[in-house]
């Protein structure tokens, strides 16, 4: 079975311009110094985008979604940024299994 070629092509032009932001983002400062204000804001700018992402998930008002948001803030406060990842998209699916809307 094959996707069709409008799926194909979105998922292709997300590929180059998620791709085209990272590189840019290296051609354009690679050879300057930042400041560490600057380097802060760039430390910070993948979580702003994610939790942009999927804070409308969350606005729903899903008790399964919160219930996994709590799970991840939780052990956001204590692991890396992976294990957080992993664990909040496995309570999201464990609790939208056992909770359904």
């Amino acid at each position: 079975m094959m996707p069709d070629p409008a799926t194909l092509g979105a998922i292709l032009l997300m590929a180059i311009v998620t791709y085209a932001t990272r590189i840019g983002g290296y051609l354009l400062l690679g050879d300057r110094i930042l400041s560490p204000r600057m380097t802060a804001v760039m430390d910070a700018a993948p979580g702003c985008v994610l939790i942009s992402v999927i804070a409308p998930a969350f606005a729903a008002g899903r008790a399964a979604d919160l219930i996994a948001l709590v799970v991840t803030l939780c052990a956001a406060t204590r692991l890396p940024l992976l294990p957080t990842v992993l664990i909040g998209v496995a309570s999201a699916a464990m609790l939208r299994f056992m909770l359904p809307a």
